[in-house]
């Protein structure tokens, strides 16, 4: 049984899902991507783990969630800055990091991309937002969702009610073409913290701790245009 079995029978996909011209996107990124990724995405199509992890895919309704769109060279630049400059550490070189999900309290989701001609062997490894903890799983992606969805392994940086609602798989609106991608620049970093002070201080009635909802997300990113 593959890790992709192992996965589908503890979340069910679902049952229409947009085909992908993997050649394109490899092409469009310059980069061969893991088989077990694209199998996944084949799928499972883009959409959200539990409402709360979001794989890039290259058929997302937006670019920011896009797997060919600006974020994994704005968060390799973000993370460059950041160790140039001694505000976090990266225990990662982080021009071998491509960001491949992000959860709704702002961790992302990376590849380790070394060696990076053989992508099957690639690790996964997942940071907390503008802080010091990072936490890497020595596996493909699916393994990495197995293990996290089937209580196998805790990710320090999510919630501890991450599977209180059950194990589910939610679709996001999809689109026939790969979403376009805007000039990287305008790539921003949000920050669960102020996005939590903004919400509280707007009526929402938010914890200290746990999850964002993507509805308080949004309502938040229309309120601060990049």
């Amino acid at each position: 049984m593959t890790g992709l079995d192992n996965l589908t029978q503890l979340c069910p996909p679902p049952a229409d899902v947009p085909a992908v011209d993997w050649p394109t996107v490899e092409t469009t990124l310059g980069l061969r991507l893991p088989d077990d990724y694209k199998h996944l995405a084949s799928t499972y199509g883009p959409g959200a783990f539990c409402d709360f992890l979001r794989i890039y895919h290259p058929h997302a309704p937006t670019p920011w969630a896009s797997l060919t769109g600006p974020m994994p060279a704005t968060l390799r630049d973000q993370l460059t800055q950041d160790r140039d400059q001694d505000r976090f550490p990266v225990p990662h070189d982080p021009q071998a990091l491509f960001a491949i999900g992000v959860t709704d309290n702002g961790n992302h989701l990376f590849w380790i991309t070394t060696p990076h001609t053989a992508p099957d062997t690639w690790r996964i490894t997942v940071n907390q937002p503008r802080g010091h903890d990072w936490y890497t799983y020595d596996g493909s992606l699916t393994d990495f969702l197995t293990a996290v969805l089937s209580r196998q392994v805790q990710v320090p940086v999510f919630p501890d009610d991450l599977l209180d609602g059950g194990v589910f798989f939610t679709p996001a609106p999809t689109q026939t073409a790969p979403a376009p991608a805007p000039s990287p620049s305008t790539g921003r970093r949000i920050d669960s913290q102020a996005v939590r002070a903004w919400a509280r201080a707007n009526g929402y009635d938010l914890p200290d701790r746990g999850r964002i909802p993507a509805t308080i997300l949004q309502a938040w990113e229309e309120a601060h245009p990049a």
